[in-house]
């Protein structure tokens, strides 16, 4: 039993390596990314995995599309359109903050080069608000609340208007790439008691059981966000999940919009490039 699990635990660290050599650049990753899915999942066609997990498996694909048909979500998007059409403090409405609301998916995530960081359509929102307000978004005791909540309602509304447009990040150059390989490192990289990366469930073991749940594939993870999740019995973001799975691997945590998550962001999003934005989203 012990040389099983020894084999294992190498054939997932070359697994790993794979993807994470020190010569490779995005482009040539990005290649490698979607090809091993591709490989991996032959009879799943590419634009399927904006589903996640239920384009592995023809059931679990059913019973959700039976649930979008009353999706849990539709109070939250309503919910965000009131919010997006209601002036801030000073006057403006996001729509004249953030533009065309039809183009915004498709902006972000994005390397802002005259601040050197990854801006998130979160981040930018929340910015909005801050300048509108006088405050972003935050909980009754006035702390920042970026992971959930308003942000997520306002997200989902915005996310239902940007449905069927594609991924399309800019393939990092010059000082934005050394943020891209601070995601892909992350993504990569053991941490916690459990000592687990992104890696060990959503790449070198997608589509097996983890107790009842399916492992999605990292291939189109960020596309249908905000989500709401039944288990969580509430619409929430992408960086919660990160937070989520952090805390599964009882590793310390961050906060939604840190640095980690934002470069975790642009890592996943570019390297879900093609697939189509089909937030908001409903899961287990």
């Amino acid at each position: 039993m012990k040389k099983a699990f020894t084999a294992v635990a190498v054939a997932l660290a070359l697994a790993a390596s794979a993807f994470s050599t020190a010569q490779a650049g995005p482009t040539e990753d990005l290649a490698a990314f979607q090809g091993h899915f591709k490989e991996a999942f032959k009879d799943v066609p590419f634009a399927d995995f904006k589903d996640g997990a239920y384009a592995l498996d023809p059931n679990l694909k059913e019973q959700w599309q039976t649930m979008e048909e009353f999706p849990p979500y539709e109070p939250d998007v309503d919910a965000g359109k009131a919010m997006w059409e209601k002036p801030l403090k000073n006057g403006k409405t996001y729509a004249e903050c953030m533009g065309d609301i039809k183009t915004l998916r498709t902006k972000y995530p994005m390397y802002d080069a005259e601040k050197d960081t990854i801006v998130t359509l979160e981040g930018a929102l929340n910015a909005c608000k801050t300048d509108g307000d006088g405050e972003g978004f935050v909980d009754k005791e006035g702390k920042p609340l970026l992971n959930k909540g308003k942000i997520a309602q306002l997200m989902a509304h915005i996310a239902m208007e940007n449905r069927g447009s594609k991924i399309e990040v800019a393939t990092p150059e010059g000082k934005a790439v050394a943020w891209y390989d601070k995601g892909k490192n992350f993504y990569y990289a053991k941490r916690g008691q459990l000592n687990m990366s992104c890696a060990d469930c959503h790449t070198n073991n997608a589509g097996k059981m983890i107790r009842a749940d399916l492992l999605s594939p990292a291939v189109g993870h960020v596309t249908h966000w905000p989500t709401y999740r039944s288990a969580d019995g509430e619409i929430t973001t992408l960086h919660n999940r990160f937070m989520g799975c952090n805390t599964m691997v009882r590793a310390n945590n961050f906060k939604a919009q840190s640095d980690e998550y934002k470069a975790l962001e642009y890592f996943l999003t570019y390297m879900s490039n093609g697939l189509e934005w089909n937030g908001p989203g409903s899961r287990k």
